[in-house]
């Protein structure tokens, strides 16, 4: 399903974000009474018949929207994309050792500050020297030989930046993919651990998706908390503790409805689309709107843009709103304007914004 239907309106927010309404609809019947057990998913036991059920299929779906070879292990964890900064360098940086981080804006700066508490960090790349209008590409990296791993951030939700294709390491890589995971196909090839934030593309806040490499876990030092410790989740089959039960059905369900879509491939086709369409009503009035990112790194998940001033943005934001587009003003970090259009966001909603955009440039 690629339009909004009823009273709900275009949702252009980062994150939270839109969910596939066939999903939300599936999950009013589920929240009631899920597998006719008389039981709402959120009051199922984590241990229980149903809930083995829904783990078991969503880690199956999981494996087969991503294409993610058996040497994978699927986790759901819970504490929002943020805990793994710190989670990741305590199970992975090592004492002497070093981990290699290209900061490419916001979050990465953050992941930076995170595992710097834990251990040495090199910066690789330092994206602030450029305002973050770019990825790198691998003559910009400086990494040091030897380093415990690579972490980099494939999309920039705040600078709509992306990488268009993964960056090279002779170190394990580490990316947070919690942008854009599943929005286009994955080469597990050049990853060894993928980390995402549910509440963009797969589902709701506070559940992570961890997909990492058995041979990393095997790199998990003894004496961490458990709960921290990648090794003990993986052991307990993401049930080491009661686990978030409604973010992992949730996230099934989108699963579920990517392959009913038609897989990564048609997903990625269409966000091509979708993006394409913002894009070019963009570049057709370069006289009143100013992208951020360089045309390389152009994300297709968020557009960051601006008018021609800050009173123009306002009017921007006031007159779509009555238009019922919701989300579109950007991160304080940058200001200006943002669309994010997640695999979920409907195509028809990037055509009516794109002819606003042009609208909007002409009454202006």
């Amino acid at each position: 399903m690629t339009t909004t239907t009823g009273d709900r309106i275009l949702n252009f927010s980062a994150g939270p974000a839109t969910l596939p309404e066939p999903v939300l609809r599936q999950a009013q019947t589920d929240l009631w009474n899920i597998d006719g057990s008389g039981i709402g998913i959120c009051e199922h036991s984590h241990r229980g018949p149903v809930f083995d059920t829904v783990l078991q299929e969503t880690v199956e779906d999981c494996r087969k929207v991503g294409n993610i070879p058996d040497e994978f292990e699927i986790l759901f964890l819970q504490g929002g994309a943020s805990l793994q900064f710190a989670m990741l360098a305590m199970n992975f940086i090592g004492d002497g050792q070093t981990a290699n981080y290209l900061d490419t804006g916001v979050w990465t700066t953050k992941a930076i500050k995170e595992a710097k508490k834990i251990g040495n960090v090199h910066v690789a790349f330092d994206g602030s020297t450029c305002n973050y209008d770019h990825c790198p590409q691998d003559n910009e990296i400086d990494a040091i030989d030897g380093a415990s791993y690579m972490h980099y951030c494939s999309n920039n939700t705040i600078y709509g930046t992306r990488f268009a294709n993964a960056p090279t390491s002779n170190a394990p890589m580490i990316c947070d993919m919690s942008s854009d995971i599943f929005s286009r196909a994955i080469n597990w090839k050049n990853h060894d651990m993928v980390y995402a934030g549910a509440q963009k593309n797969l589902g709701p806040s506070g559940t992570v998706l961890v997909v990492i490499k058995k041979t990393l876990l095997d790199a998990c030092p003894s004496g961490l908390p458990s709960t921290l410790d990648y090794s003990a989740i993986a052991a307990k089959g993401s049930r080491l503790n009661t686990p978030p039960t409604f973010g992992i059905y949730l996230m099934g369900q989108v699963f579920k409805w990517i392959l009913a879509e038609g897989g990564l491939r048609e997903m990625e086709l269409r966000n091509e689309r979708k993006a394409g369409m913002i894009y070019h009503a963009l570049d057709s009035n370069s006289d009143f709107y100013t992208t951020f990112a360089r045309e390389c790194c152009r994300s297709r998940m968020n557009i960051a843009f601006k008018t021609r001033s800050p009173e123009l943005d306002a009017s921007f934001l006031e007159e779509s709103a009555k238009l019922g587009m919701s989300g579109l003003k950007g991160h304080r970090d940058l200001g200006g304007l943002r669309s994010s259009i997640y695999n979920a966001f409907p195509e028809d909603g990037c055509a009516r914004f794109a002819e606003f955009l042009e609208s909007f440039a002409a009454t202006h």
